[in-house]
């Protein structure tokens, strides 16, 4: 094999290796697809989250939650937190404490 066959060919390879990998970690990073509160939407989102659990910080939010159309994550005093669900006028529809760690006990 000549030397133009081997860059060539190892260019080849080396996208099929990226191409790969990079499709594969896409598909394992649900987080790559969330997309957060923006703008003045988010001041909302904020202020009816930490009615609705009585204060805390806002540590996450999401546009499109599969649960609710605004996803707001509050971080508790205690540690706990608390996923709060917001309809597209920023009222709440949900909110649930976040069990992350469970899914690691099965």
């Amino acid at each position: 094999m000549n030397r133009k066959q081997t860059v060539i060919t190892t260019a080849a390879a080396a996208a099929i290796v990226l191409g790969g990998g990079g499709a594969a970690l896409a598909g394992s990073d649900d987080d790559a697809t969330e997309q957060p509160i923006e703008g003045p939407a988010l001041e909302q989102a904020e202020d009816a989250a930490l009615q609705e659990t009585g204060g805390g910080e806002v540590t996450g939010t999401e546009v499109g939650d599969e649960e609710s159309y605004y996803e707001v994550e509050v971080t508790l005093a205690d540690g706990s937190q608390v996923d709060v669900q917001l309809d597209r006028d920023f009222r709440v529809v949900g909110s649930e404490a976040d069990h992350e760690d469970d899914a690691a006990d099965d």
